[in-house]
């Protein structure tokens, strides 16, 4: 086990640097330009790709780092950057995630880098859990996979939603209900391959914020993946099966959730992104705006916003280095430590950028400045990948021990 530290060692440092720079160079110039845009922003995916950010080497360097603060490091800068083009550069590993998570080692190695192509050819991944009736509860999925043994072949039907690269990825991973008695436990994840009949892009949604990044909905007509495309492989799935009907406790982890478990720690870092940018301009600007003869960061009112506004991103900085330590270590969250953390740091979004539009006055809710684009994105934050309320849901339930509901 590693020492929980909050000093980062030259290796966190200088990618941290590194990826500042990338931020600061191509991301934040280019961000204005695809928010309005609304479309994925291929030149700056490639870009990164070039450098070695968008690659399944980076990314599994930063998640194997045993300080546990790789992947926080990486995803603070990036979106501090333009949560938007953020978003775009990494919601690929969101699927990477979800094969990790629930694959097999060859599984692992055959999908994962398909998931990023090369610098020369990019490409993208998709997770697809939501759908348009089954958001919250995962237990009301009603995409459906059959088996078909005699070809060895799994059937899948079905329409997903809020898919990010949903329809433009080349490899999508699918949960998919295999047992619909069995609620939650009947299901498991599935990799559709590139160019399989059947699968289609359905409505791109227009958002209010994070407009860089591609999200839609993905349909499923009959298509058809080889058995070997079910995560984790069909023996442990029949295993969990079973022991779920026999009413067993603990009859094996949902395929959604072991893949939000974890990555919530990441997305909360995201938000931290998102939160310390607008507290930067905020701050530059209360410095330099002059009212009344003064610098207005010399009234109470303004200096008490910005001392909220630095704790708060401060404290969700600690809680999501925790839990990504902790997560690192195998240490179990018997708190639900990372729902806390990306609960936290979500809500700390919104608060920081609201009070950066606050600050800035009438300019803050121009396009003049960047802090109106920074609080749209931040409105996901308490939504995706878990709302405030199922994190507190999560939260209480850890603790307490009870049902609740």
């Amino acid at each position: 086990m590693t020492t929980f530290s909050l000093d980062p060692g030259p290796d966190q440092i200088a990618v941290r640097d590194w990826l500042h720079g990338f931020a600061a160079d191509v991301v934040r110039p280019a961000a204005a330009e695809w928010d309005e845009r609304e479309e994925t922003p291929w030149p700056v995916i490639q870009e990164a790709a070039k450098l070695g950010i968008y690659s399944l080497d980076f990314y599994a360097q930063q998640f194997f780092d045993p300080s546990g603060v790789g992947i926080p490091i990486a995803m603070e800068e990036l979106f501090w950057g333009d949560a938007g083009i953020g978003l775009a550069i990494t919601g690929t590993t969101l699927a990477a995630v979800a094969v990790l998570a629930n694959g097999t080692d060859e599984q692992i190695g055959t999908w994962a880098p398909q998931m990023f192509g090369t610098p020369e050819d990019v490409k993208l991944g998709a997770f697809c859990s939501s759908e348009p009736d089954a958001g919250s509860d995962v237990s009301a999925l009603r995409t459906r996979a059959v088996y078909d043994q005699a070809k060895d072949e799994w059937v899948i039907n079905g329409t997903k939603t809020w898919a990010t690269n949903g329809g433009i990825a080349h490899v999508h991973v699918v949960v998919a209900t295999v047992d619909p008695e069995l609620g939650s436990r009947g299901q498991a994840s599935f990799i559709v391959p590139p160019g399989t009949a059947g699968l289609s892009q359905g409505q791109k949604f227009k958002k209010h914020g994070i407009r860089a990044s591609h999200t839609a909905e993905v349909v499923l007509d009959g298509v058809r993946v080889p058995g070997h495309c079910l995560l984790g492989g069909k023996e442990k799935l029949d295993a969990r099966l079973a022991r779920a009907r026999e009413g067993a406790r603990g009859g094996g982890k949902n395929a959604a959730m072991a893949t939000f478990e974890a990555s919530r720690p990441a997305v909360g870092a995201q938000a931290i992104g998102i939160a310390r940018a607008a507290y930067e301009v905020a701050l530059d600007y209360a410095k330099t705006r002059v009212q009344f003869g003064k610098p207005i960061i010399e009234n109470q009112g303004v200096a008490f916003q910005l001392a909220d506004m630095k704790t708060r991103i401060d404290a969700a900085r600690l809680l999501v280095w925790r839990a990504s330590w902790m997560a690192v270590n195998n240490q179990p969250f018997t708190s639900a430590e990372g729902s806390m953390s990306k609960l936290y740091a979500g809500e700390t979004a919104k608060f920081v950028t609201a009070q950066a539009m606050q600050i800035l006055g009438g300019n803050g809710f121009t396009r003049e400045y960047p802090v109106e684009r920074m609080h749209r994105d931040s409105a996901i934050y308490t939504v995706f990948e878990g709302t405030s309320e199922i994190q507190r849901l999560v939260i209480a339930r850890a603790i307490s021990g009870a049902p609740i509901r």
